[in-house]
Parts: C-alpha cells; sequence; structure tokens
C-alpha cells in the first residue's frame, strides 16, 4: 500500500508541476488559484507600507504591478501534498524575491523603500502565501457543497488508460466529479478491475444512458486503431450535451516526456526522450556544476578525515571505484569511499545486505548515512553523473535486470545520480526481489517524466532529512 501511495504522490506531482488546469468542477477554483498568491503578494505590501509609512506611494504602486504580474495567475496546489505545496510557495518567492531585489538594486530603486517594509515583506508573504493557500485547502469542501452535487462522469474502455484514469479521479478530493461507471463491449475475461468499477452497460446505450441521467463529461478511452467505432459513438452523443474527451493510448502504454515536435517541417510526437533538450539541458548542467563545486568546498575537511580513516581501518585503497552504466547506455567509473574489505568490480556482484560480513565497521556507519557517497561529487564535476538522477547500478545487474524489467534502459536517458526520486520515496538500499526492483525503476522512469528543477531541489532536500534516520542502506 505504502508502495502505490508514494506512485500517487509522484503522479500528484506531475500533474500539478505546472497546471493551470485547476479543478473539475467550473472555473471557480482556477480563477480564486490564479489570484490567491499574486492578491497576497499585493495586500501584504500595502499593509506593511501604510504601516511604516502611512499611505501606499508610487513606488509601492509600482512594486506592486511588478510582483503582480510576475505572479498571475498563481499555481495550483490543492492536489499536491502540505508538505509540497510549502515547499513550492517558499521556492517561487526566492526566485521572485531574489529577482526583484536583484533589479532593485541595480537600478537604485531599491533604495526608494523603506527598509522596514521591504525586509518585513521578505518573511512575512510567503508566510501569509501559506496561511491563505492552507486557509483555501480548508474552505474548498464546503464550497463543492455549496455548487451542488458533483457531475458525473462515465468512461468507454475498461483498459489500462481507462482504469487509470478511474484511479486518478477517485484520489482526487476536490475535483467535483463523480465517476458513474464504464461502458464496455468486451467480455469479461478481458476488462480490467470488473470488480471494482461499475459496468453500466455496452456501448450502444452509452447514448440513452447520457441523456437519461445527464451526463455531462464522457472519456473515449479506446484503441486508436477502433476509429469506426469511434465515430459511431460520436456520432450517436450528438443529441447530447456531454462534453466528450478522447483517452488515446497511442498504441503504447507510457510515455517518457511526450510531446509534439517538428523534424525538418514534419509534425512529429516524442514517445521516448531525455527531459534535457535545450534549455532544460543547460539548466541542469549549471545547477550540477554549481551545486557539486559548493558542496566539495564545504565537505573537503570531511572527506579527508574519512579517507585517512578507511585506509588505516582496513586494507585496500580509500577510495572504491567501480564500473556503472551512465548516460545513454555508456560505462563510467564511479567513486566511493571503500566501505567493505573486498573491491568486486567483475561479471558477478552480491549486493550488501544486513549483518553482510564484507561491510567493515567503519564502512556500516559509513552506508548509514550515505557517507561514502561523497566522492561521486567529483563525478558530477567530471560530467559523469548529476546529482539527482537514477541511482546508477553495476554493470552486470544492469545486464540481468534489463532482461527481466521493461523499460529498464530507458533510465539511462539521464545521467545517474547521487541522489533519486526512488530513493527519497523509500527504494533506498538492497533490492533482493524483483519486485522491489520494479518499484525503483517506476520512480526512476517517472522521475524523466516530470523533471523540473523544483523537482531536484526538493529530492536533495527530502535526502538531506532522510540521511538522519534511514537505515535501509547495509
Amino acid at each position: 500500500m505504502a508502495e502505490i501511495n508514494g506512485m500517487k504522490s509522484a503522479a500528484v506531482w506531475r500533474n500539478n508541476r505546472e497546471s493551470r488546469a485547476g479543478l473539475g468542477r467550473g472555473h471557480l477554483f482556477r480563477a480564486i488559484e490564479s489570484a490567491l498568491d499574486p492578491l497576497i503578494l499585493v495586500f501584504s505590501l500595502w499593509i506593511l507600507a501604510i504601516y511604516f509609512e502611512g499611505s501606499v506611494g508610487p513606488p509601492y504602486l509600482v512594486l506592486s504591478v511588478i510582483g503582480f504580474s510576475l505572479t498571475f495567475p498563481g499555481s495550483s496546489r490543492l492536489r499536491i501534498s502540505v508538505e509540497r505545496m510549502i515547499f513550492n510557495i517558499l521556492f517561487h518567492w526566492f526566485w521572485i524575491a531574489g529577482l526583484l531585489i536583484l533589479a532593485g538594486f541595480a537600478t537604485g530603486y531599491l533604495f526608494r523603500f523603506s527598509v522596514g517594509v521591504i525586509t518585513n515583506w521578505l518573511w512575512i508573504a510567503p508566510l501569509v502565501q501559506i496561511s491563505g493557500n492552507l486557509a483555501l485547502r480548508a474552505a474548498t469542501p464546503g464550497l463543492l457543497k455549496m455548487q451542488g452535487p458533483p457531475r458525473g462522469v462515465v468512461i468507454v474502455g475498461m483498459n489500462n488508460q481507462g482504469v487509470s484514469l478511474a484511479e486518478n479521479i477517485a484520489a482526487s478530493a476536490y475535483s467535483g466529479i463523480e465517476l458513474r461507471g464504464f461502458f464496455d463491449d468486451r467480455s469479461e475475461g478481458r476488462r480490467l478491475e470488473q470488480g471494482k468499477y461499475r459496468l453500466l452497460g455496452k456501448i450502444n446505450d452509452l447514448a440513452d444512458y447520457v441523456k437519461k441521467y445527464r451526463i455531462q463529461f464522457i472519456y473515449l478511452s479506446l484503441p486508436m486503431i477502433a476509429r469506426p467505432r469511434i465515430l459511431q459513438i460520436l456520432d450517436d452523443l450528438k443529441d447530447t450535451t456531454a462534453s466528450i474527451y478522447f483517452v488515446p493510448d497511442m498504441f503504447i502504454t507510457d510515455l517518457i516526456q511526450g510531446r509534439s515536435d517538428s523534424v525538418c517541417g514534419v509534425n512529429v510526437i516524442s514517445v521516448c526522450d531525455t527531459p534535457f533538450r535545450g534549455i532544460n539541458g543547460l539548466l541542469k548542467r549549471a545547477s550540477d556544476i554549481v551545486l557539486s563545486l559548493l558542496i566539495l568546498i564545504l565537505i573537503s575537511p570531511i572527506m579527508l578525515v574519512i579517507g585517512i580513516l578507511v585506509r588505516l581501518g582496513s586494507p585496500g585503497p580509500a577510495i572504491f571505484k567501480q564500473r556503472r552504466y551512465g548516460l545513454d547506455g555508456e560505462q563510467i567509473v564511479v567513486y566511493k569511499f571503500r566501505s567493505m574489505a573486498v573491491t568486486e568490480d567483475g561479471g558477478t556482484i552480491q549486493q550488501a545486505c544486513k549483518n553482510d560480513l564484507r561491510v567493515t565497521r567503519l564502512g556500516a556507519f559509513l552506508r548509514k548515512t550515505s557517507l561514502d557517497e561523497l566522492p561521486q561529487f567529483f563525478n558530477v564535476l567530471q560530467g559523469r553523473m548529476s546529482v539527482v538522477g537514477p541511482r546508477p547500478h553495476a554493470v552486470s545487474h544492469n545486464e540481468m535486470y534489463r532482461t527481466l524489467i521493461k523499460g529498464y534502459m530507458v533510465r539511462h536517458k539521464v545521467r545517474p545520480g547521487i541522489t533519486g526520486w526512488a530513493q527519497v520515496n523509500g527504494h533506498r538500499g538492497e533490492t533482493d526481489t524483483l519486485g522491489k526492483m520494479q518499484l525503483r525503476i517506476d520512480y526512476d522512469l517517472d522521475y524523466l517524466r516530470n523533471w523540473s528543477l523544483q523537482l531536484d531541489l526538493f529530492i536533495i532536500l527530502k535526502t538531506v532529512r532522510l540521511v538522519f534516520k534511514d537505515s535501509a542502506a547495509y
């Protein structure tokens, strides 16, 4: 159950990262979410200006317009956890405030404002934003009830994408829509989750049901090869007022960085690609260089001490080198502090397990606290790895799992990371079953689908917190 909830939280991050679609219940919540943060920033600035200076002067009006334009429309945060909501607000405010201060300092306009107003606004504005979003979250159930009963939804096609849509509707507490059931012509053995969701009838019964029960949303989850059937359904539904949406399968069940593009004037659709194209690639590499340099400067004394202790604690080198698969499946050499009495890098490598006799006393501490990973920041600086990404596995493990897990090698569309989305969701350490490795790969692929600089920073902060309480690594 924990793994399922974790994957749902990953989906929630994806749906809300840059979403402006809001909730399924009309335009009310989209309007509230769009205006909430910008208005909070403006009104908090005005209140502080009146408190410190007695009025809202022209400089504050200009700053209000700039602040509003930078934050409007506000982000949709109702579907994400409170923890991520707070991080999201602080992340955006850091960049907005930094940009305003830098521009104000460069133009000299910053000195037109009261020091008391600006210094207080820097911490009061995000605090009020957090409070406002929490208040909206608390008021949303009541607002939904005031708008009447939830709107009915039916799905045509009880297949993979149809059931996935149904699960997301069920997981969306503030959607304002209710799944009535499915329509499907196939036999019971060919339908998915037939015991979990209600089958309302055959597809020929759809139009009559929609008119009788005034269904407002219809989702067609049918394969693209069923084009004649789809056209017939659309023709039957012309006598209704329902909104109709098509949920394509694209002949596949998953898209990695799916998006439209153009090649020499021909429109194409990306099915599996890296998220680090163009400006995203520059942002990712620049953040890796800055973070790795900063961290190496800060931890260099710690690394020196650990290196000496490892060298003196047991025979062997302080730094352990092992071949791993990197970007595009190319082999790379990864550095770690040696935590075992052996340095395996052959065709067969046994994963570390609980009470592993190969792990030294110092090595057990290093592995538990992830201090053995510190030399990998040199790998990041070299461009072989990234601070955040799918964790690299030993070459022998890659060769084994690539034949057992579908999509395993897709995780190598990006540089491997020191920490990753799977690790902060509890999939760190030994993977002694195929199921555990499958869950880790599922999170790795979810990271590829939904990468953003904000997600990277969230993973880094969560990693720091987990290091002090996680005991999964042996």
